[in-house]
Order: C-alpha cells, then structure tokens, then sequence
C-alpha cells in the first residue's frame, strides 16, 4: 500500500471515528449526563438525583456513553462509578457551546 493510500484509509478512519463519537453527543440527556461527570465521578443513582431523570433512562444513556468511548465505569464494592473518558470531552463541547454562542449573537444582531 503506498503512502497517499495509508494517509487516505487513516483519514477516512478518524472520520468515521469522529462521527461515531458525534453519535453519542447527540441527545441532550447524554450532554446533561457528561456535564454532571464533568464535576467528578458518579454513580447512575447520583446522576439521576442531579438530573432528576428515571435510572432506567440514564443507564440506558450511560450505554451509549460507554460505547461511543466517552465515558469509563469502575467498580468499587457495589457501587459503580461513571467518568469522562477524557477531560478533552468537556474542553470539545465548551468550544461547541462557544460556536453556539457566537452564531446566536450574530442572529440577534441580524433581528436588530
């Protein structure tokens, strides 16, 4: 396989990664479960307490997370405990959340 051939198949890889990963952001309860795990280490009962969402809802999530690669669990005794994967998963979506602001600002000076 030559080189440009190697670069191609690697790039066509970390495409169809990335939107793998874009998969599991989007709902807005998996961003509201990676905004609680961004503060630390949870278990489904303290996420569910901080979101006020079912447990059945939230595992369900926590799946998607964990198979997506955004989220880690580890078990401690009887507890398991939920974290990001990466701190650079809270550093993308505070550039997302950014974008998004500056695109509303432009659509409210647009409406002025």
């Amino acid at each position: 396989m030559c080189h440009s051939s190697v670069v191609r198949a690697s790039i066509a890889e970390i495409n169809r990664l990335h939107a793998n990963v874009c998969k599991g952001l989007g709902d807005p309860k998996r961003l509201m479960i990676i905004s609680v795990l961004r503060e630390g280490d949870r278990t489904v009962s303290e996420i569910c307490a901080d979101l006020g969402v079912p447990q059945a809802n939230i595992s369900q999530h926590l799946a998607i997370l964990r198979s997506k690669g955004l989220v880690t669990a580890r078990k401690e005794g009887q507890w398991v405990y939920y974290s990001l994967s990466s701190p650079k998963i809270a550093d993308a979506m505070d550039l997302m959340r950014e974008v998004m602001a500056e695109q509303l600002g432009e659509i409210a000076q647009a409406i002025v």
